[in-house]
């Protein structure tokens, strides 16, 4: 089959497979919703426009259901308002990390680097403890989550120009930048927990990762960042296999290594704060599901990067639906460093896990 042919057939099971998860999760909490309510209540939420009036600079677009079904009010409710936006952000997150782990991993052609690697979601943990210890005024509203987004981001763009000399950007120079940076901006974050004071659950909560109190507006803004480098790193996906021959080589089938490079790394970048900035610090998504997808579909990241999202979304969402489910809710953060350590130590002895 086909390179594009196997990127649909994979997209399209995985997406059903994304779509089964969300179903099911939906339906799990303290009130139980049959599988069958849950996509009854989904497939009504489907809307098409049947009228639109503009006035003035007032565009008012009038809806309705593309489906009816009988569904108690209460059922709708509790999918619609409750669960659905904290399930959708952590596909939206999952999706992110997991893309920005395999992109990671090909850049720098190291089994073992996933989206932190250069200092992301170290800066966005100083810019969100930060926040908590400090709160400052943000536009828009965006506050803690404004805070971390922007720490990642600084963070990312310092490690890159520690890393750049004379135009180039030596992957070597740039991992160890990232180790260096990392463990200093590690240090700031322990000096303001120390000072902390009564914030310090607030912080420790957040530096664990969790999906709780998510919000429909947190669903829309997170997804339109993600959505747009993601498109990005679609483009470049094809330039990312010949990078993995080595760079000389890479130049010499005219690939523009430092362009490519640096627009790789932006764009991941992006994808990784956008959701570190709403969630906190969710590991091991970005290192185990590109790993796992990777002996599923091969090593061509035209194929493994829209995969490997789609998994990534699939695997939070069901990790979420189990650290909710208990009697106590346990951020999904532990969840997946808890599951993902043991199953990376497995390949490990496995050797399923080498070089790229």
């Amino acid at each position: 089959m086909r390179t594009g042919g196997r990127v649909v057939s994979w997209s399209l099971a995985l997406a059903a497979l994304l779509a089964l998860v969300v179903t099911v999760s939906a339906g799990i909490g303290p009130v139980w919703i049959p599988p069958a309510a849950v996509a009854k209540v989904l497939l009504e939420a489907i809307v098409v426009p049947t009228a639109v009036d503009v006035s003035g600079t007032t565009l008012d677009v009038t809806t309705r259901p593309l489906f009816r079904f009988p569904v108690e009010d209460l059922q709708r409710q509790i999918v619609l308002q409750v669960r659905l936006p904290r399930i959708l952000l952590g596909a939206v997150v999952g999706f992110s990390l997991a893309a920005a782990g395999t992109i990671m991993q090909g850049i720098f052609r190291n089994p073992m680097a996933d989206p932190s690697i250069i200092g992301v979601s170290s800066g966005a943990a100083v810019g969100a403890v930060g926040f908590i210890v400090a709160p400052m005024a943000f536009p828009f509203g965006l506050g803690l989550r404004g805070a971390a987004f922007a720490g990642a981001l600084v963070a990312a763009f310092g490690v890159y120009l520690i890393a750049t000399q004379n135009g180039r950007t030596p992957v070597a120079t740039l991992l160890l930048a990232g180790v260096a940076v990392q463990t200093f901006l590690g240090a700031v974050v322990s000096f303001l927990l120390l000072h902390s004071g009564e914030s310090i659950r607030r912080a420790l909560f957040w530096l664990m990762g969790h999906l709780k109190g998510a919000t429909w507006p947190e669903v829309w803004t997170t997804l339109l960042l993600v959505a747009l480098p993601f498109v990005g790193l679609l483009a470049y996906a094809r330039d990312l296999n010949v990078l993995l021959l080595g760079e000389e080589d890479a130049q010499s089938l005219g690939i523009d290594v430092e362009r490519t490079k640096r627009l790789l790394l932006a764009f991941s970048s992006l994808v990784t704060a956008a959701g570190v900035a709403v969630t906190g610090v969710i590991g091991f998504v970005g290192l185990i599901v590109p790993h796992v997808m990777r002996l599923v579909v091969g090593p061509d990241h035209r194929i493994l990067l829209p995969t490997a999202a789609l998994a990534g979304a699939s695997f939070l969402v069901a990790t979420d639906t189990v650290a909710r489910s208990g009697a106590a809710e346990v951020p999904v953060g532990i969840l997946t460093a808890a599951l993902g350590a043991p199953f990376f130590l497995y390949l490990l002895r496995k050797r399923e896990v080498h070089e790229l």
